[in-house]
């Protein structure tokens, strides 16, 4: 393997440091392993950020051309996708230089900022088309692409990674499916999403196997490694701590940096105009004319002082002319700043577990990965809040009041009777077994769910909004079997595709049923 160097790494379409545009679009291109001339006096990259090139070198470069070929919103998303593996190659760097800082600190945030926001891009274009035919496509990426946030993960990052790409499956294999005996590119674009994370479950077991490794021992400040990187970004030589042993001349001086995409020079201020107001000077010199100044303004007659008339106080506030440049109808609405986006979920600092009943509110939340089921005894006027929990399961005796659960993945639910509503929101892979009585079930943007009714729930009403993969489970004695028999579940997915037309003046919607 060549030994490469900081500056040596291309990405595919020219998004990062290094990387040359084929002209056309529509193929990736990998350059040389060889670094530029002014950056061959840098460091020799360690082992494991080689093999990380290697990796975005062959199967994200080959995910890239494939999805190049696809086109659209899907070609889109895989520049993201790249930009995130640049990402967290800037880090990996990062940590064989500098010592751990403290998770919670904002310096921790700033390193991890880019791949954020990377990571937040490659969601924003799947839930910006999700009217598209690809939607699929878009939703196996946006859900595998939360595998790079391994590096957060301890002490086990692998079998993060491994649990994400199964959940990328779930849609990747629904492409496989509607393309099987169509279109062989869309089949061979998901096993090549497929391979990149599964060569990255092999790199991390092989270098990290206990999670992101710092140089603790003699590294530098983070913050000054990240500043390294940026002057090795912008190609400013690097400061040397040797002097050179030969007394030759002095070398010649090296070539202009190579511009710098990620952060852009702020743009020159604009230059003051004369028809908008004149500069400075035109300002100074009114001032200077003294009581000159107010030679021009008008005097106001006695009848239009509101002091001196109180009708004229009982008037509403002074007409605004429709040619005044201050006038509020005349100027458009100042554009509202942008928000913030919300950090993806496993890129949150973590927070304790959390199990309280406060007041007559259960609060159940920040739990992961709990090996035993958490016990609520709840009665009839307590209500049950859960959030922020991941492969937990939660088991609630007796009858509660209402049951509300939101941006938990994986979590399990098992309960006797409610007097209200099980409402779900944001909350992938859930599933639910009712032993007693269910009035209402409510899912919003759930993505995967498995309801279990009771013999007593058969009348249990079940509201879906944007949802996908809604499967619901019913006893052998909806189906008139006698109570004791030993007859199995049957599965009922709920719809998920209407087809809506124009009759007779009047939107009809149906139920899109699939024959075979």
């Amino acid at each position: 393997m060549a030994q490469a160097t900081e500056g040596s790494i291309s990405l595919p379409n020219g998004t990062g440091p290094g990387s040359t545009s084929s002209g056309g679009g529509s193929q990736a291109n990998v350059a040389s392993s060889q670094a530029p001339p002014q950056r061959e006096l840098h460091e020799t990259l360690p082992v494991s950020v080689e093999e990380f090139d290697e990796l975005i070198n062959t199967e994200v470069t080959k995910f890239v051309n494939l999805s190049d070929e696809l086109g659209g919103v899907v070609s889109e998303q895989s520049s993201a996708v790249v930009r995130a593996f640049g990402a967290q190659r800037k880090i990996l760097i990062v940590a064989t230089k500098a010592k751990k800082p403290d998770v919670q600190s904002p310096l921790y945030m700033e390193i991890l900022t880019e791949l954020q926001t990377e990571m937040g891009f490659v969601g924003d274009i799947r839930e910006a088309n999700r009217a598209s035919p690809l939607f699929n496509h878009l939703s196996a990426v946006s859900e595998g692409i939360q595998a790079l946030a391994w590096i957060t993960i301890e002490p086990k990052p692998s079998d993060y990674v491994g649990e994400v790409l199964g959940g990328a499956q779930l849609f990747g294999n629904r492409v496989l499916k509607e393309y099987k005996d169509k279109e062989k590119k869309h089949t061979e674009w998901v096993h090549a999403f497929y391979q990149i994370f599964k060569s990255l479950v092999t790199y991390v077991k092989k270098h990290y196997p206990r999670g992101l490794v710092w140089n603790n021992k003699d590294g530098v400040d983070a913050g000054e490694a990240m500043q390294q990187m940026q002057r090795v970004q912008s190609g400013a030589k690097p400061t040397s701590t040797t002097s050179d042993a030969g007394g030759g001349p002095a070398p010649p001086p090296p070539p202009p940096p190579l511009p710098n995409f990620d952060n852009p020079p702020p743009p020159p201020p604009p230059k003051s105009q004369s028809g908008s107001g004149g500069d400075m000077d035109a300002v100074f010199a009114q001032l200077n004319k003294g009581e000159g100044v107010t030679s021009g303004l008008r005097k106001v007659e006695r009848s239009e002082m509101t002091h001196k008339n109180p009708t004229l106080r009982t008037n509403s506030a002074v007409p605004t002319r429709s040619d005044s440049q201050t006038s509020i109808s005349s100027r458009g609405k100042s554009p509202a700043p942008p928000g913030k986006k919300p950090k993806p979920e496993n890129m949150r600092t973590k927070k304790p577990p959390r199990k309280e009943l406060d007041g007559n509110k259960w609060i159940i939340e920040n739990f992961d990965s709990e090996t035993n089921p958490i016990q609520i005894n709840a009665s009839i006027n307590q209500s049950i809040l859960v959030s922020r929990c991941t492969r937990t399961t939660i088991q609630v005796t007796g009858k509660a009041n209402a049951i509300s659960i939101d941006n938990s993945t994986r979590l399990s639910l098992l309960m006797d009777s409610l007097v209200s509503s099980v409402d779900v929101i944001k909350s992938p892979a859930f599933a639910l077994q009712v032993l007693g009585t269910l009035p209402t079930v409510m899912l919003d943007q759930v993505d995967g769910a498995t309801l279990y009714l009771s013999p007593q729930s058969l009348e249990t009403e079940v509201f879906t909004s944007k949802c996908t993969n809604i499967n619901l489970n019913v006893p052998p004695e909806a189906r008139g079997a006698e109570a004791g028999d030993e007859a199995d579940y049957e599965e009922c997915p709920l719809p998920e595709q209407i087809k809506s037309v124009i009759k007779r003046g009047k939107v009809v919607s149906e139920i899109v049923e699939h024959a075979g």
